[in-house]
């Protein structure tokens, strides 16, 4: 069994408010609040657990935020996470605020060190050939952005399966490393190229641009339009979006990244991979947090009866 690991560099508490006609510069009343432990690879180890995949979950955290997210993710996620306690600074309070708009305000996090750092290589470079590794989120401003480039270069010999959430120049760096799965979405990628994209064929063809620079599968996210894979044996493979209301925009993506390791690793195929990362990333859109597996599966169903 291969063992997955996801990173989380900026783990956070999300407290997440609710507010009727929010306004500027006046007393505004939350009418709901909520307090989850937030962060792209924990929202990946989260999902994991629930499709019954279990991970280790690593990262870095500080402060008595930084104890009270180690303590929600394993006891309130059930995650296996082996988080490494630095001394400055704190973990960060993220503001998510639901109203006639969602806004969001986001803490800095904690300084962390080139010795840390190297504790996080150590942990690192316990993983194994075939062993899944999932690099998203944003990267605390004390460390280099080429960390990613960093870790891949590092793993370059151990045959890992690497999956990389990002964006911009943090994604083209890392497409050398030949990671198993990349998930732009379709304005990121005109932005990486400079051009305007008119129409699946597009789509298609610059997922195999990404392939030429060396991504072994290219997952491009269309919003409410769905998603389009291109797998590394040059299928592509087209997918609508599960019906439901949306309630919750925060983790969808990244339960669709665990949705899809999860999917492969039953048996290889990837249209199933597809059909259960989009029934998680819809499940927990039509959430008020992340999703769970009865929802997940509800969603499948629902997914495969329309096609």
């Amino acid at each position: 069994m291969k063992i997955i690991y996801t990173i989380t560099f900026n783990p956070a508490l999300d407290y997440v408010i609710s507010v009727d006609h929010f306004k500027t510069g006046v007393v505004n009343r939350v009418n709901e609040e909520h307090i989850f432990c937030g962060g792209k690879g924990l929202n990946v180890s989260f999902i994991l657990k629930e499709l019954g995949y279990d991970s280790k979950a690593l990262g870095f955290v500080a402060g008595f935020t930084g104890d009270e997210i180690a303590r929600l993710a394993r006891e309130e996620m059930g995650i296996n996470a082996d988080f490494i306690k630095v001394k400055e600074g704190m973990s960060r309070i993220n503001v998510k605020l639901r109203s006639d708009e969602e806004s969001e305000i986001n803490g800095i996090g904690p300084k962390i060190t080139k010795e840390d750092l190297e504790k996080l290589f150590k942990q690192l470079d316990q993983m194994d050939k075939s062993d899944v590794l999932v690099l998203s989120g944003s990267i605390p401003k004390s460390i280099s952005s080429g960390i990613y480039e960093t870790i891949l270069h590092r793993l370059q010999d151990k045959n890992i399966f690497s999956v990389v959430d990002a964006t911009g120049d943090l994604l083209m760096n890392v497409l050398k490393y030949k990671p198993f799965l990349i998930k732009p979405n379709n304005h990121e990628i005109e932005e990486i190229f400079n051009v305007k994209l008119e129409s699946e064929e597009d789509l298609i063809f610059y997922a195999k641009k990404l392939q030429e620079e060396g991504a072994r599968n290219v997952l491009i996210s269309l919003a409410g339009d769905g998603s389009l894979l291109v797998d590394e044996h040059g299928g592509t493979h087209r997918i609508g979006v599960c019906k439901g209301k949306v309630k919750n925009s925060v983790g969808a993506g990244d339960s669709m990244v665990a949705g899809f390791i999860a999917g492969y690793l039953r048996n290889g195929d990837y249209m199933e991979a597809l059909e259960l990362g989009t029934a998680c990333g819809g499940a927990t859109a039509f959430s008020d947090s992340l999703a769970t597996k009865d929802f997940i599966y509800e969603n499948l169903r629902q997914l495969k009866g329309e096609k």
